[in-house]
């Protein structure tokens, strides 16, 4: 239980950390104006992660469903 608190706290701790740079560095940029270009390439690359992140993850269940996993790690 204390291990799993810790591990919580931590991760806790790092989501803060990510969030207060996030908010930092949108107050900094606040009067730089992005450009037809800019939110094209915004687009785009919000589009390309999500759909990598979607199919790497069905990767994961695929090969998990159809016992690809399952001869990993045997000698």
């Amino acid at each position: 239980m204390n291990g799993t608190l810790a591990l919580i706290l931590v991760l806790m701790a790092l989501l803060a950390g990510a969030v207060a740079v996030a908010w930092w560095g949108w107050s900094q940029l606040a009067d730089v104006a992005i450009g037809i270009h800019g939110w094209i390439a915004l687009g785009l690359g919000v589009t390309v992660t999500l759909l990598l992140g979607g199919g790497l993850m069905w990767l994961v269940f695929y090969s998990n469903r159809h016992g690809y996993d399952d001869a990993a790690g045997r000698d």
